[in-house]
């Protein structure tokens, strides 16, 4: 295990530790409702989690970096902001792979595009987020979403390109 994990773990027991100290029925009551919501989410993030792992598994980052590169212009940009918004990747890996994608020739907008919709949209969560936030401002928010990392990819090649 990590030493940031480690930290994060020992703030948790810490923080729930003091819950059980100030408020002992509140702290069962609210680790019941987290109970219940992660037997009812657990599964559809599984499969999603699972569903997205193989598709990325077939997926070379060489053919990635070929059709994202900086010569690509517009259809690159749509490109790496689709796979971001489809693809379920950790930031820990995101950065890295972003990092061997602009040595590989991505583009700085395309690089940036992708990095925000994985951060920002999640399409593969959407009929989780629906069920769990209502349909309205499940689409609202990824729309919006979507719109800011089309924004944010051009002053980012903009700024460093």
């Amino acid at each position: 295990m990590s030493l940031t994990a480690v930290v994060i773990d020992s703030l948790v027991a810490a923080c729930l530790l003091a819950s059980l100290l100030k408020d002992r029925e509140k702290t069962k009551s609210a680790l019941r409702i987290a109970w219940n919501a992660l037997r009812r989410m657990g599964p559809s993030v599984l499969a999603i989690i699972a569903v997205i792992g193989i598709i990325v598994g077939f997926i070379p980052p060489r053919w990635i970096a070929s059709s994202i590169g900086g010569d690509r212009g517009l259809l690159g940009l749509l490109i790496a902001v689709l796979l971001g918004a489809v693809l379920f990747i950790p930031a820990i890996i995101a950065f890295p792979l972003a990092s061997s994608l602009l040595e590989m020739g991505a583009g700085v907008m395309a690089m940036a595009a992708f990095i925000t919709t994985l951060s920002m949209i999640g399409f593969v969560f959407l009929p989780l987020e629906i069920n769990e936030l209502g349909r309205r401002f499940a689409l609202l928010r990824n729309g919006l979403s979507f719109l800011a990392a089309l924004v944010i990819a051009v002053l980012m090649g903009l700024i460093l390109a």
